[in-house]
């Protein structure tokens, strides 16, 4: 696919711009308001053909559980293996439009690693995620920074308290989720990984703060988030802190998602993928 088409989606996604001054930007790109949908119809996601572990899965417990957050309940949807062992447990950070199917699906592939595996909707302060995936997006924006930070924090001390937790917790966040899986690893002393996707990063003096092991995965083509990629990386080199961080050639921004089969990379998703887990092997057990 044209990488201005791509680009210019990207641009919806993270910036404001209307559905309609979209579509009209993007039938002037491909010629025509048919090829236009087509492009389109590449791009929106499809949840149900790219679902890789079931909500069915016989060897998951699949629960809706809810914790005190910062002035609201929040909500998650929680996925773990069947039997009594405590387990470490990661906090999974969706993308800019709430707890979609497809983050819950990366929910279950966490849970079936071996891991408690917690899907935090950051949208539980205004009801939970819609099934608008534009008022999804709308919503994102109307969050209190600091309140979604704490409710972040306080869903992590939420899974450091069930009696199956061994204690340790790691989170995994893409996009607007990797920005906030940055910000968890800046704030949380007892946090023991943390992965960010494509995620933005934090001002260069809150480096100092980070205790967790700090695993950053890019997309070559991205240059809006890898804008910031080396300054963050100096401010990890000067502070000491443990980090690893990989840029994946030729991939675009949110490649990990499979059900967006135009900027999916299966490739750069796998081996993105298999580093995840090795980490939270190594921090979590």
């Amino acid at each position: 696919m044209d990488q201005r088409i791509i680009n210019l989606f990207d641009e919806y996604t993270h910036r404001p711009l209307t559905r309609k001054e979209f579509m009209k930007r993007l039938v002037q790109l491909t010629g025509s308001l048919a090829l236009a949908t087509t492009a389109l119809s590449v791009l929106d996601p499809g949840y149900a053909e790219a679902a890789t572990v079931p909500e069915d899965d016989k060897d998951l417990i699949i629960e809706e559980v809810s914790w005190p957050g910062d002035g609201a309940t929040m909500k998650g949807y929680l996925a773990h293996p069947k039997g009594k062992k405590k387990r470490g447990a990661v906090v999974v950070i969706h993308e800019n439009r709430g707890l979609t199917p497809h983050i819950k699906d990366v929910t279950r592939r966490v849970a079936k690693a071996g891991y408690l595996a917690l899907g935090a909707d950051a949208l539980s302060p205004f009801g939970g995620t819609p099934t608008d995936e534009e008022k999804g997006r709308e919503l994102i924006g109307k969050l209190d920074a600091a309140q979604n930070l704490n409710n972040y924090l306080r869903a992590l001390d939420y899974l450091r308290s069930r009696p199956d937790s061994n204690g340790k917790t790691g989170c995994v966040g893409f996009c607007w989720g990797g920005a906030m899986a940055n910000q968890l690893a800046t704030h949380d002393p007892k946090l023991n990984a943390a992965v960010a996707y494509y995620g933005r990063q934090p001002d260069a003096a809150e480096a100092t703060n980070i205790k967790a092991r700090l695993m950053m995965h890019y997309a070559g083509l991205d240059e809006r988030v890898n804008a910031g990629m080396t300054a963050w990386e100096n401010a990890l080199k000067a502070a000491g802190v443990k980090y690893e961080q990989f840029v994946y050639e030729g991939a675009q921004h949110t490649f990990n998602n499979d059900s967006s089969p135009a900027r999916y990379n299966e490739t750069a998703a796998k081996l993105a993928w298999e580093r995840t887990l090795r980490l939270f092997k190594e921090q979590l057990g």
